[in-house]
């Protein structure tokens, strides 16, 4: 072989070998393996299955549990996602916090329908292959005993045309079809068969920063979903001591805290649901909690000898639907809330202002909502803090409401902490990661850093890296041009031969 054909050759290997760790090393173009941190997952389980629980033969009810919501009155909402995200092979796993329990068919006394779920995760295994799991607690029907399992698999997914390799700031995932396991079947009490199709499930994480090139950030939620927002948690420090609980002056006043309501689970579902068609907005350091939203911070003062307290918090709430053009049936705003304690008796204020369903305007300050009783409020680690009171609504509070309940009528509880001692740490907010920047109606994936799904950083459509893709592509080009280079100059050391031969 010529020496000009052997360093041509020489050369198209070493281009072939680098090219190759290109394109068979995917771990190079993105970042390590990383925590998920902050995230929601919504799944209405089985709309018949609710329906069943809540129907004339089951007479039952559910509850939520660890702070987990409801979105629109069918679909469960499970929050604070943590796991880890291998943006190089797509493995995902992310745990939410938050459950529901089903109870039904009372007799006497005892549910022969009792089934609690909790802890629900979500897992993708490199290759495509994606499964739901959850600890569950459920009764037999035919025997009446109960069984747990920890993290059950509950549900095949089908993620048929996504590829979850290279994502990067929030992932988002929508309408992922599932489809009962037999585990899932003996979660639920054998109602049903493995194989049954369940509802699709969406959810949203927040990938580790800097696990990619870029993030940009999420867009605006859509009118038709309530927006979402986390408060920032204040740093954690040690609580204050004896000494200094013992010197704190005998009315204390404070400059931080953060009040808890939901209002109501049924108007919230009623605002977000089928008929008002609306949504919530938060403004002024209101945030959302999922279960509940959040005022903060707060000012007032605590006297420990009598335990008065007034608390002002800060922020605002405001609920709008039934849209007819430019203008809503429901625009009811609440706002800068706070809580007072005097004489043994806890009260619930707000401003409130705007329309309620009956046609009514207002513009109230100051307006008592509820009622509480504050017993066994005491300081502790240098918090003053109530955990989900119950609270009544008052006659003012009706009012409020447009008559929609009428006064007496049970709200969400309430929970509240003010910060006595400056440093102490007021109670976390459940995390419901970045906003998903648009609903989905089939299974996607969208990533802030690769949008469309097909740029650099994220997946071509086909369900192939695009780094290989584009790798692929220029691993042929090199080799046509490599080798277009070899046949001319194989053409023109052949040429002389010939003509010799002729």
């Amino acid at each position: 072989m010529p020496s000009r054909l052997r360093r041509l050759a020489a050369a198209l290997v070493a281009v072939l070998a680098a090219l190759s760790a290109v394109v068979l090393s995917p771990g190079r173009a993105v970042a390590a393996e990383g925590k998920v941190s902050g995230g929601r997952l919504d799944w209405g389980i089985k709309q018949s299955f609710l329906t069943y629980v809540t129907g004339p033969i089951a007479k039952g009810s559910w509850a939520l549990t660890g702070g987990a919501a409801t979105v629109g009155g069918s679909t469960f909402r499970f929050h604070s996602a943590n796991g880890t995200y291998d943006p190089a092979t797509g493995a995902l796993t992310a745990a939410f916090s938050g459950g529901v329990r089903f109870t039904g068919h009372q007799e006497n006394g005892a549910n022969a329908l009792d089934l609690s779920l909790g802890r629900v995760t979500f897992r993708a295994a490199p290759g495509g292959s994606a499964g739901l799991y959850a600890d569950v607690s459920s009764k037999s029907k035919e025997t009446g005993q109960v069984s747990s399992a920890s993290q059950a698999k509950l549900a095949d997914l089908s993620l048929a045309g996504v590829d979850l390799r290279g994502a990067a700031g929030t992932l988002n995932l929508g309408n992922v079809p599932a489809t009962l396991t037999d585990a899932g079947a003996k979660a639920f009490g054998n109602f049903y068969q493995a194989g049954t199709a369940l509802d699709p499930l969406t959810l949203s994480v927040n990938l580790p920063a800097g696990q990619a090139a870029s993030a940009a950030p999420s867009a605006p939620v859509p009118p038709s979903a309530p927006s979402a927002s986390v408060a920032p948690e204040a740093p954690a420090t040690s609580s204050p001591s004896a000494e200094t609980t013992a010197a704190a002056p005998a009315k204390a006043e404070f400059g931080n805290g953060a009040l808890d309501w939901g209002v109501r689970r049924t108007f919230r579902d009623y605002v977000t649901g089928t008929i008002a068609q609306g949504r919530w907005e938060l403004g002024g350091g209101a945030a959302d909690g999922g279960a509940f939203f959040r005022w903060t911070p707060a000012k007032g003062t605590y006297d420990p000898a009598t335990g008065d307290l007034t608390a002002a918090f800060t922020g605002t709430v405001r609920f709008t639907g039934l849209r007819s053009g430019e203008s809503y049936g429901l625009d009811l705003t609440l706002a800068n809330p706070g809580v007072t304690v005097a004489d043994g008796r806890g009260r619930l204020l707000a401003d409130v202002s705007g329309r309620t369903p009956d046609g009514a305007t207002q513009q109230l300050t100051g307006v008592e909502l509820a009622t509480f009783d504050p017993a066994g409020l005491k300081p502790e680690g240098g918090l003053l803090k109530a955990v989900e009171l119950p609270l009544k609504l008052t006659e003012g509070g009706a009012k409020a409401f447009g008559g929609l309940y009428p006064a007496g009528t049970e709200m969400d509880p309430l929970s509240f902490a003010v910060a006595l001692d400056p440093a102490a740490a007021l109670p976390p907010l459940p995390d419901l990661g970045s906003a998903p920047a648009t609903p989905v109606a089939s299974p996607t994936v969208e990533s802030p850093a690769a949008s469309p799904v097909a740029s650099a950083g994220g997946s071509s459509s086909g369900g192939f890296p695009v780094a290989a893709v584009a790798g692929g592509a220029v691993l042929v080009a090199a080799l046509a041009a490599t080798g277009g280079l070899l046949v001319r100059r194989r053409r023109a050391a052949a040429a002389p031969d010939a003509d010799r031969t002729a």
